[in-house]
């Protein structure tokens, strides 16, 4: 799968950029579609994602990163793992069904940067995906508890 770290933080890199991209247009259709709650948890989403790919370009900053193109990313879909389905911007998509396109979303992400753990010998690799596991583990309680309140008809907790 990723034998060496330039490969692996090519992924992370793309990976990133991706879920940065399709959290922060679910942020932007929230928003538009009046659900500020739902909107802030995207943006934080999308923020969290930033924050991984900013820390993948610093970890490659001094590395040669291979220039791969879309087919030859190697990832278990079609896509990126955490790229949540495009059709989730959708400004009409309610907010349980748009928590559960992040939560797929976060998890898919989780059971990449697992996968790649369980699959590779390399200590250094092993370093970084155990601590992408960690953070997107994070990510995917946080969501779990989101839409458990959502499920719930609970109000969602609103951050300043």
């Amino acid at each position: 799968m990723h034998t060496d770290i330039e490969r692996f933080l090519a992924h992370s890199i793309q990976l990133e950029s991706e879920a940065a991209r399709r959290f922060g247009e679910l942020a932007d259709a929230m928003q538009s579609a009046g659900n500020r709650p739902v909107a802030r948890l995207f943006r934080r989403l999308a923020d969290y994602s930033l924050l991984h790919l900013q820390d993948a370009r610093a970890r490659a900053a001094y590395r040669q990163l291979p220039a791969l193109k879309a087919e030859d990313f190697s990832w278990p879909g079609l896509e990126s793992p955490e790229a949540a389905a495009i059709w989730a911007a959708d400004p009409q998509l309610g907010p349980e069904q748009a928590l559960q396109v992040a939560l797929q979303a976060e998890t898919s992400g989780r059971d990449f940067y697992q996968q790649v753990l369980d699959a590779t010998t390399d200590p250094e690799i092993r370093a970084l995906a155990r601590e992408f596991v960690d953070e997107e583990s994070a990510h995917v309680l946080e969501l779990q508890r989101w839409a458990d309140l959502q499920r719930a008809g609970l109000p969602l907790p609103v951050e300043g």
